[in-house]
């Protein structure tokens, strides 16, 4: 029952918003921060973790051949 209610209520408001002008300062707004945001150099998240990890990778990487060549520049110094 109380379910009902707060459907309905909330079902008048979303008519009274559609009807009134909030609904086209809702659209002004969001055509604004649209515009706004495209102006910024954004990534989403998800790329955003698919460059963290490529990054690891290459800092895994990099690690592993400053290794190899220290090991390399070591023998070459003994010889």
């Amino acid at each position: 029952m109380e379910k009902r209610v707060l459907d309905d209520i909330s079902s008048k408001i979303r008519q009274l918003i559609a009807s009134s002008p909030m609904a086209d300062i809702e659209q002004n707004l969001r055509a604004l921060l649209s515009s706004s945001l495209t102006k910024f150099d954004l990534v989403s998240r998800e790329e955003f973790d698919v460059q963290t990890q490529v990054l690891l990778r290459a800092r895994e990487k990099i690690t592993e051949l400053e290794a190899r060549l220290a090991a390399l520049e070591s023998v070459s110094s003994k010889s």
